[in-house]
């Protein structure tokens, strides 16, 4: 697998899973945001966390954007923060940029001011959750070379209690980052999270490890 150099701007739970997980597959990750408390928690966690205004375009200069195969902006729910360094970074050369958006209006305003991709992580969640319900399997996951995937995994007797109990990453070799219930999706589920039958886990990790997984499931 290539190794990507990846920005992610915005560290709620959305931007942190995003950027751990890439981190964890082996991508260069700088991660930003301009709270303080929200860097110091990834500093150990990716290549390099930094304190920075991601709206301000001098300092988003700084950081060479054109030097980045993905740049993701998950600034939540502030939508002029995301709108202003999304212009940003596509003035400054952005090769691919990636937004996280609230709601629908908000999602097209990105995309007609140059987002390449626009996710909306619960509104996702809830229509890949009602397509494997109606019986629709999904093919469309993000491309992250020929031998790692993310999939979903619903939860089975076999798998069933707390994500630090069930130890997967350490078991299978894969990275659980949302949980999906009810139509809602938790991204970068807490250890203590109890999985019940019939959640849907959001996995990443190498082919192999998740044909393990699902071998172990019952699949």
């Amino acid at each position: 697998m290539k190794t990507k150099q990846c920005l992610v701007i915005g560290l709620g739970r959305f931007g942190t899973a995003v950027a751990t997980t890439l981190y964890e597959l082996g991508h260069e990750v700088v991660a930003v945001d301009v709270v303080e408390d929200h860097v110091q928690k990834v500093t150990n966690l990716v290549t390099h966390a930094a304190i920075l205004d991601a709206t301000d375009e001098r300092a988003l200069r700084s950081l060479g954007i054109p030097d980045f195969d993905e740049i993701v902006i998950a600034i939540g729910t502030d939508i002029k923060a995301n709108i202003l360094t999304t212009i940003a970074a596509k003035s400054l050369g952005a090769r691919r940029v990636v937004c996280k958006a609230t709601d629908e209006v908000s999602a097209r305003v990105l995309e007609k001011i140059g987002a390449d991709e626009v996710i909306r992580p619960e509104h996702d969640m809830g229509v890949r959750t009602a397509q494997r319900l109606g019986g629709v399997r999904r093919k469309d996951t993000p491309d992250l070379g020929p031998n790692t995937s993310i999939v979903e995994v619903e939860v089975n007797e076999r798998l069933r209690g707390t994500l630090k109990d069930l130890n997967l990453p350490n078991r299978f070799g894969v990275q659980v980052i949302a949980v999906g219930r009810g139509g809602r999706m938790e991204v970068a589920p807490r250890a203590d999270e109890e999985l019940r039958p019939h959640d849907v886990l959001i996995v990443v990790g190498d082919n192999h490890a998740i044909e393990e997984l699902r071998r172990y499931r019952g699949d």
